[in-house]
């Protein structure tokens, strides 16, 4: 199976840093939007293909830019979300790394599918403080429900930290900060 992960687009929440990241809802940039289209034409994005995406302003603007006109299966999904690389004991959820509610996904996203497959927790507390055992088992749940989508190619809009943790998982090695995607990167991993 190939998993396609892709960092969203520069955001609202990276631009005067660290205030900015007590941003609630930050968007994409005028830059993130550029960097995002630019990225389209490298992708061969189908009907046929999964774009599972982060419940995050930043990362579904980044997977609706991506699929425009393209009529796949766009799922947002907690297990995919924010997650704070390394992790920090004690450390709390930034305010830019809020999962937005069902509702107001719905709403601003109407052609994306919300996951409830997976457990209410995830969709309250997320996965970006969850300690490295439990997030391990997360991640297994994740990558085998991905095994089981009957589709060409999976794409994974989301976050620095949660890709990166994905991919020690999927690799069994160990990534550092200096590994993160830039903005509006992406990785091909074999899984």
């Amino acid at each position: 199976m190939e998993l396609i992960f892709i960092r969203h687009g520069q955001g609202e929440h990276t631009l005067h840093l660290p205030e900015s990241l007590h941003i609630h809802d930050p968007s994409l940039t005028k830059e993130g939007v550029d960097q995002v289209e630019s990225l389209r034409p490298q992708f061969k994005i189908t009907d046929k293909d999964l774009v599972v995406i982060s419940p995050v302003r930043r990362t579904l603007e980044t997977a609706n830019i991506l699929t425009k006109d393209i009529n796949c299966r766009k799922i947002v999904s907690p297990l995919v979300s924010p997650r704070m690389f390394p992790q920090i004991p004690e450390a709390k959820t930034l305010p830019c790394d809020t999962l937005l509610n069902k509702e107001l996904i719905k709403g601003d996203f109407p052609g994306f599918t919300i996951e409830e497959e997976f457990s209410k927790e995830h969709w309250t507390y997320g996965i970006n403080t969850m300690p490295e055992q439990q997030f391990r088992l997360v991640a297994e749940t994740f990558l085998e429900w991905c095994k089981c989508q009957s589709v060409e190619q999976i794409y994974v809009v989301s976050h620095d930290g949660t890709i990166n943790s994905y991919r020690e998982c999927i690799i069994g090695e160990k990534l550092t900060r200096k590994d993160f995607l830039k903005d509006a990167g992406w990785i091909v991993q074999r899984y």
